[in-house]
């Protein structure tokens, strides 16, 4: 993990399994599991660590919350561009795109401007009669960003307004597009008349004649379904309409009884005004223009991958709608107590409900106390110096700062392996594994109270190391105390140093960031808070009457990288 260090880390607890998930293990097998310290270089552990800022919280489990774990609900849909909310209905007619003129450029996906192609001058603003006019056009999309417009693949439109209607009617170089309509009417005054080339259909077309023809083939062989459409949900999706659904399977679906026999047999399409479309094999002309106009000319992978009318070259992009975004809702997967709920205006950026996990666990900060790096001007802000690579064998400290956010006192108890995890084992020591941390009550407060805590936080600074468990540092609301590691040796030939057999020292290159040193630690909280409504009721009119809580997590301290000489 290539982080900058020093970094804190939260383990949610989704990521464990527990006992009836992996299948009424054995009870050795799941006390092992229990009592195994969690390995942040494992696999598994790239998807459940998470800064604390990511973590939500849910109140009524009493449980830590990450993005994988939680359940989404949308709450609205609305276009980036415009702002403007989409309603859900809208969704199965218009897609997900929108449809007030909001475009992107298909070069660099900036956002496309309405203009006339031909400014009007000063003359040109006031007609004949002394009255001013708006028509300027012809109009064009222009993009501010790359200076691509629609003109360079042949798009005009006739007004600056409805540009999603008008540029559905036309085709890359100014040629209107033939719709289905158009074909029926022309076999109407012509029936003679033959289909259309294959070069003349497009995808819309032929997707409007495939949906056309086979909905005329399934109201012919099954007449129960009552010439209904193919997107009417009524006709095979609902429970009601059980008969429907079976005459596919009996025949010819006559209503009321069911029909012995085999069933009828849809044909399929035979030219382009039914939706058939030859495979276009020849790439000669292709090929030409590739030579003529040069690679320059041709559409990247990640052009083509945002339009699916994309061709093999430039001429052939069109102005891309803006996908719809969503406002989303997020539930605990136990509970579904909502921890996370914006507000539904589309213009706000403000939640009604956001339960972070910051607002109930401590935060955790690391600091080594003889820092190496210069200060950081002010100037130069929000910049970070790195710390030096730590040395082999030499001990280091570090001062750990837990930060209570929430109103009552909390006892903390902190539990870590005398060696880390992995192929090299570094040495570790918490001086003060217990402790106590104020609630975070008003600082006024905190100041006028006379009990001498304001002065003296600090030990002697004499010996240049925290006492064992003794305090660093106490305040407000937070406490600091001394992390003491030894770092390991990356040589292999040092592991026989630790008591390991040559047999068992893993000789290997290596591996990406297996050189930082990191420090799986398990914390356990405790704090009294307010009684549930429940609770109360039970215990009569105590308004103060208090329930113990606890909260236990993992979480990975990224110390820093252990240097190679």
């Amino acid at each position: 993990m290539a982080y900058p260090t020093p970094y804190t880390y939260i383990q949610c607890p989704c990521s464990d399994q527990s006992a009836a998930d992996r299948g009424n293990a054995l009870a050795s097998e799941d006390l092992d599991d229990d009592e195994r310290t969690f390995d942040p270089r494992a696999p598994r552990s790239n998807y459940s660590l998470y800064p604390l800022e990511y973590l939500l919280y849910c109140e009524d489990c009493q449980q830590i919350r990450c993005p994988r774990c939680v359940t989404e609900e949308t709450v609205t849909y609305y276009c980036p561009n415009c702002l403007f909310e989409v309603p859900s209905s809208n969704l199965r007619s218009e897609g997900n795109r929108c449809t007030r003129s909001c475009y992107q450029c298909p070069i660099c996906i900036g956002p496309l401007q309405v203009s006339a192609i031909q400014p009007m001058s000063d003359d040109n603003l006031l007609s004949p009669e002394g009255q001013s006019s708006s028509n300027g056009g012809p109009y064009a999309l222009f993009c501010q960003y790359c200076n691509w417009s629609s003109t360079d693949v042949g798009i005009k439109f006739d007004r600056p307004s409805g540009i999603h209607s008008q540029l559905g009617k036309l085709n890359n170089g100014g040629t209107p597009k033939i719709t289905i309509r158009d074909v029926k009417e022309r076999r109407k005054e012509n029936p003679d008349e033959p289909p259309l080339p294959d070069d003349e259909v497009d995808r819309d077309l032929q997707f409007a004649s495939l949906r056309t023809f086979y909905q005329e083939q399934l109201a012919n062989s099954n007449p129960n379904l009552g010439g209904m459409t193919l997107q009417d949900s009524i006709g095979f999706s609902s429970p009601a309409a059980l008969s429907r659904i079976m005459s596919l399977y009996t025949g010819r679906g006559h209503p009321g009884r069911m029909q012995q026999g085999p069933a009828d047999i849809m044909r399929e399409a035979l030219n382009s005004e039914e939706g058939l479309k030859s495979a276009q094999l020849d790439e000669s002309s292709m090929i030409k223009k590739l030579t003529n106009d040069g690679w320059q000319a041709t559409t990247s992978s990640e052009q083509r991958a945002h339009q699916v009318s994309a061709g093999r070259f430039q001429d052939e992009l069109r102005p891309i709608p803006y996908l719809l975004r969503t406002k989303r809702s997020k539930r605990c997967p136990a509970c579904r107590h909502i921890i996370s709920k914006p507000e539904s205006k589309v213009a706000s950026t403000r939640f009604k409900i956001r339960l972070v996990a910051k607002s109930y666990i401590p935060t955790i900060t690391l600091r080594p106390m003889h820092p190496t790096a210069a200060p950081v001007p002010v100037t130069s802000r929000p910049a970070v110096n790195d710390e030096e690579p730590l040395t082999p064998l030499k001990p280091y400290q570090y001062i750990l700062t837990f930060k209570n956010p929430l109103f009552e006192s909390i006892k903390v108890t902190l539990a870590t392996s005398n060696t880390t995890p992995g192929r090299f084992a570094s040495k570790v020591t918490v001086l003060c594994p217990e402790f106590e941390v104020d609630a975070n009550t008003d600082m006024w407060d905190d100041a006028l109270k006379d009990d001498g805590r304001d002065k003296g936080r600090k030990r002697d600074e004499g010996a240049g190391q925290g006492e064992t468990a003794k305090i660093w540092e106490r305040g407000r609301n937070w406490v600091s105390i001394i992390l003491e590691v030894v770092p390991a040796s990356l040589r292999p030939e040092h592991q026989t140093l630790l008591g390991k057999d040559k047999d068992d020292v893993d000789d290997s290159p290596l591996k990406e960031d297996e050189d930082i040193l990191e420090i799986p630690m398990f914390i356990r909280m405790e704090w009294e808070a307010d009684a549930q409504h429940d609770m109360v009721s039970a215990h009569g009119k105590d308004k103060e009457a208090k329930e113990k809580r606890e909260l236990a997590y993992w979480c990975v301290l990224g110390v820093g990288r252990i240097s190679h000489e």
